[in-house]
């Protein structure tokens, strides 16, 4: 699981990109590229590196009718796969 208070950011270099020629999003990276299904896409595009795991999986089951556990089950697993293969960094408050 994700803590609630983490903050997910792309790190320098990985992107959110429509292909064109795909027709498809993808997440970019030098020499990587990672395509997105329709759910990948929607959690991304919450990420902003400024609000929360807490606040974006709110956002999602407030956007979708969702339940938040759920959400919040589904984001953790996709986000933690990304920071595991460095496509994603999640940063903790440090006090």
């Amino acid at each position: 699981m994700i803590d609630a208070t983490a903050i997910p950011t792309l790190p320098r270099g990985v992107r959110l990109h429509f292909d064109k020629v795909r027709d498809t999003w993808v997440l970019l990276a030098p020499e990587r590229t990672v395509t997105l299904d329709m759910i990948g896409h929607a959690i991304l595009s919450e990420v902003d590196g400024v609000r929360s795991f807490d606040d974006i999986t709110a956002g999602l089951a407030e956007k979708y009718q969702a339940p938040r556990d759920q959400i919040a089950k589904d984001s953790a697993a996709f986000l933690r796969t990304l920071a595991d293969r460095r496509f994603l960094d999640l940063m903790t408050e440090v006090a």
